[in-house]
């Protein structure tokens, strides 16, 4: 009961720093519940060496628990009242000299370096988000971030589950990522129309040694109908065409010979599918292992997806 009460009362001190018109169409939800918040800054596991970026702040709920805990808090808010809020939070704490505020738009502004990244996301840019954060070099410790509950399930869904998709395959690639809870709408004011989730994603040192533009070119294509055996799915005219165009510009930029006697691209498609057992499979079921062979063996044949 004491922690249920100290909760409602720091739930009633955080409303007082939100009392300001909210704009929805930018994704503005305060998280309210100073449990979740506690659970969250939790899962993030900071070291007082961290330097922590923090994505779309808002009014501090989350910075004011994490500001003790680490060496520096960069926070990127796009809402200059929100910025000037959340400075007037802190300045009134024996930790403001670590707090940092870039105001800007996240996908615009230049990454600072960090440790750990915290986010409560603007869902509308969910998914140049977490490209943006996997694209940043040096590479971060880990990543805790909200998001549609939705998309955070496709992020961590695996082959043969419904929700898996090009999103799911990407991350997975890059990252290591995990559901932590899912939360409901009620915990934040305004509530949204959706339910949210907190994944944690950890990126891969070092990167896998794949061009991601070529291996995202394969994807695209496969996950176009993603029940559709890739037999059924490469012999389509698009796909032929595209491999063809590739193949003709790669031969032309390494100065290799097309012989005369070329077989149609569509039967070396064929032909590398059958040879391969990749025919009858199917993208909904494949691993990243599995896209990894594949894009293998067509790049092996100098067939090319960027």
């Amino acid at each position: 009961m004491p922690r249920v009460k100290a909760a409602m009362e720091a739930l009633k001190k955080a409303d007082r720093h939100h009392q300001f018109q909210l704009n929805k169409s930018e994704g503005q939800h305060i998280l309210k519940n100073p449990l979740i918040v506690d659970a969250i800054v939790a899962k993030a596991e900071l070291k007082p060496t961290d330097v922590v970026m923090e994505i779309g702040p808002g009014t501090g709920n989350l910075t004011m628990k994490m500001l003790p805990l680490c060496k520096k808090l960069i926070a990127i808010e796009i809402d200059p009242r929100m910025a000037a809020e959340l400075s007037k939070r802190a300045s009134v704490t024996p930790h403001h000299s670590k707090l940092q505020i870039i105001v800007g738009d996240f996908l615009k502004v230049q990454l600072p370096y960090f440790d750990v990244c915290v986010s409560n996301t603007p869902y509308s840019i969910s998914s140049p988000l977490v490209f943006k954060l996997l694209a940043h070099r040096p590479l971060f410790r880990h990543a805790v971030l909200m998001f549609q509950q939705e998309f955070a399930l496709r992020m961590v869904a695996q082959p043969d589950d419904p929700l898996y998709c090009r999103l799911s395959v990407n991350c997975q690639l890059l990252s290591n990522v995990t559901h932590l809870m899912k939360i409901g709408k009620n915990n934040f004011r305004p509530p949204p129309k959706v339910e949210s989730s907190v994944i944690k994603m950890k990126p891969y040192v070092p990167p896998p040694p794949v061009n991601f533009l070529e291996w995202d070119g394969l994807i695209r294509l496969c996950f176009t109908r993603k029940n559709r055996t890739l037999g059924s799915l490469f012999k389509g005219d698009a796909f032929c065409n595209l491999l063809e165009k590739n193949y003709r510009t790669h031969c032309a930029v390494n100065k290799i010979a097309i012989p005369a006697n070329q077989p149609p691209i569509k039967d070396r498609i064929v032909g590398l599918l059958q040879h391969s057992g990749f025919e009858l499979k199917r993208s909904s079921k494949l691993s990243i292992d599995d896209f990894l062979t594949l894009l293998s063996l067509f790049n092996k044949d100098q067939l090319h997806f960027c």
